[in-house]
């Protein structure tokens, strides 16, 4: 890999640590050439501490070592992608990320949809006497009716899928298709898991 260790007077490049399975941006550190080569190595990552002004590797105090998955070079080959599976929270100050983020996976309008229908469980645990919002939400009235109603709500949209990718309608397959993930979401916040956890499962499964 042909870094370009010479572009900044101090011959450090940043690398970007960002976790292989989550996507989450953990943290920015420095390395030199020598952190470079140590951190292919031994496999966890080691920076350049600008502090300590030696080579330092993330977790040698606290055991919470970055494992190294992958590298990546930029464009302008001075700045560094590196994708690992932390051992624990990385920021020193405890936090998953430096910017205080909890290191959960996020699958765009799929994990906004998701806190929707979290809210909505909440809500339909709350008495209707003290509901002030979303009294007339169709999730909050599934979850009212329990989970016997929405497992067969997912085998009725399921059926329908089946049914329309037979035909040719794309239109209609797809919109059934929304329509199973829509309660196949509602079904695993009922059983008291999301997305997450079925990720989790599959990539067991594909990493043997």
């Amino acid at each position: 890999m042909d870094i370009d260790f010479n572009k900044n007077n101090d011959g450090l490049v940043p690398a970007i640590i960002q976790d292989q399975d989550t996507g989450k941006v953990l943290m920015l550190g420095y390395m030199n050439e020598e952190a470079y080569l140590k951190t292919n190595e031994s496999k966890k990552v080691t920076f350049f501490s600008r502090t300590k002004q030696r080579l330092w590797t993330k977790g040698e105090e606290s055991g919470n070592f970055l494992n190294l998955v992958s590298i990546k070079l930029d464009c302008d080959r001075d700045t560094l992608l590196i994708k690992v599976r932390p051992e624990g929270p990385v920021c020193h100050k405890g936090t998953d990320t430096c910017w205080a983020e909890e290191n959960s996976a996020e699958y765009g309008f799929l994990s906004e949809l998701e806190g929707i229908i979290a809210s909505r469980k909440k809500l339909s645990e709350t008495p209707k006497e003290n509901r002030q919002e979303n009294e007339n939400s169709y999730v909050v009235s599934l979850f009212d009716k329990g989970l016997n109603k929405i497992a067969q709500k997912v085998g009725e949209e399921a059926v329908e899928v089946v049914i329309e990718a037979k035909d040719h309608d794309e239109n209609l397959f797809l919109n059934e298709s929304a329509d199973l993930l829509f309660h196949y979401m509602i079904l695993l916040k009922a059983k008291g898991y999301g997305l997450e956890d079925i990720v989790k499962v599959l990539r067991k499964r594909h990493s043997k």
